[in-house]
């Protein structure tokens, strides 16, 4: 089907040199008929929805061997090791799963866990000498922006593979849309909106402890876990609009809140923020995830002068009138086809010793702009990007009485 549910969306069944006007290599791989040479170890680290999910699509490409799981309920490492084929005694469980995979003997890792985890994860499987190939958002906070910035550093210093899993950029309409834009068919960019809409996740009251947050989605109500509902949903919309900008914002203002029923986690489903780039450019974005029947909605809308274009996640890509007209086209099934393009697209990479790693600069920036919007919105004021970099605020999370 073309349009799912957020909870699909998510759940499923939940620093790079180039420029952002360049269209990554990477995206250049076709999602079917890849040629196999070799077999890559990987390992799984958070076997939930997603994870398995993807999982079975990296087994599906036929250039992988799913080697080891990790997630921190141990019945959740058996469920999908049973899937998987994975040997019983390379399924592990609790916080520190994660280390015992890493020496498990595979290649690469993949990693799929709130983003709390992901700067420790993606800095230990780089140390060990592993291509890692990751979800978005990198970080929840502007210190897990730069731990995953100095990691892909070092993994293109190592000769590693390193890539972030944002699907928008890999569509062939998309694609045609922003070359277009780059070509100067809008002519001087005046302004973009983005829209990220969603129904939101359950949201329980707390426990003891935090591990009933790290299941079922529900660390998508926390901050310090998710990045907050722009963060981690929203941010691909943003993505799409850097993409474009080929910059990242210097300043925003906003305003936030929590308008969901009996919340517990202290993520605001309701957002508004303008952001401001280098060179003027606007950027206007609206969230929400509440389940008020909203039809899902990532897009990003260009406006210049004389033309205006769309760059979408489910509805359809185009730019309409200026030099460069482009019907463009339906963008369809891309959550399952963009994880298929980038999954082939990080064979290849590591087949032909490709550690370029065009994905995580506009990675990193992408996440520290929705932490930049997030922070700024959560304040009701304005916020520079300098400001937001010298607070360099770290979240924390409560881990005791959690299995290690």
């Amino acid at each position: 089907m073309d349009r799912i549910t957020r909870r699909q969306f998510l759940g499923t069944v939940a620093a790079g040199a180039m420029t952002l006007t360049q269209l990554p290599r990477v995206f250049s791989q076709t999602a079917t008929t890849p040629t196999v040479t070799h077999k890559i170890k990987l390992g799984l680290v958070g076997c939930g929805g997603r994870g398995k999910w993807i999982a079975n699509l990296f087994r599906a490409h036929g250039g992988y061997d799913i080697h080891a799981v990790a997630d921190y309920f141990p019945q959740v490492a058996d469920v999908a090791g049973n899937e998987l084929g994975v040997d019983a005694s390379r399924r592990f469980s609790g916080l520190s799963a994660y280390k015992k995979l890493i020496e498990s003997g595979i290649e690469a890792v993949a990693l799929e866990t709130p983003p709390y985890f992901f700067p420790e994860h993606a800095t230990a499987a780089v140390a060990a000498g592993l291509h890692v190939y990751m979800a978005k958002p990198v970080a929840v906070d502007v210190p897990g922006c730069l731990a995953i910035e100095a990691a892909a550093k070092t993994a293109s210093q190592k000769r590693r593979v390193f890539l972030v899993d944002y699907q928008i950029p890999t569509d062939p309409f998309n694609q045609g849309v922003v070359q277009r834009i780059h070509e100067g068919g809008l002519g001087k960019v005046a302004y973009m909106t983005t829209f990220g809409y969603c129904q939101g996740f359950a949201d329980p009251p707390l426990t003891n402890t935090l591990e009933s947050r790290l299941q079922n989605l529900t660390w998508v109500n926390d901050v310090a876990l998710g990045c907050d509902y722009i963060g981690n949903y929203d941010i691909h919309a943003i993505d799409a609009a850097l993409w474009i900008a080929n910059a990242r914002p210097v300043s925003a203002m906003g305003a936030s809140r929590i308008c969901r029923d009996e919340p517990h986690g202290d993520a605001r489903d309701v957002c508004q923020v303008i952001f401001e780039f280098p060179d003027g450019l606007l950027l206007n974005h609206s969230g929400q995830g509440l389940k008020n029947n909203v039809e899902g909605t990532l897009r990003c809308c260009v406006y210049g002068p004389t033309a205006y274009a769309q760059v979408d996640y489910w509805g359809k890509a185009f730019l309409r009138g200026g030099p460069k007209h482009y019907g463009g086209g339906a963008v369809k099934n891309l959550y399952e086809d963009g994880a298929r393009r980038n999954i082939a697209a990080f064979y290849e990479a590591v087949i032909n010793n490709d550690c370029s790693n065009p994905t995580v600069r506009r990675a990193v920036d992408g996440c520290l702009t929705c932490i930049l919007g997030r922070e700024a919105a959560a304040r009701h004021g304005k916020l520079t990007m300098d400001e937001l970099l010298r607070e360099n605020k770290k979240l924390e999370v409560d881990l005791k009485g959690l299995k290690q």
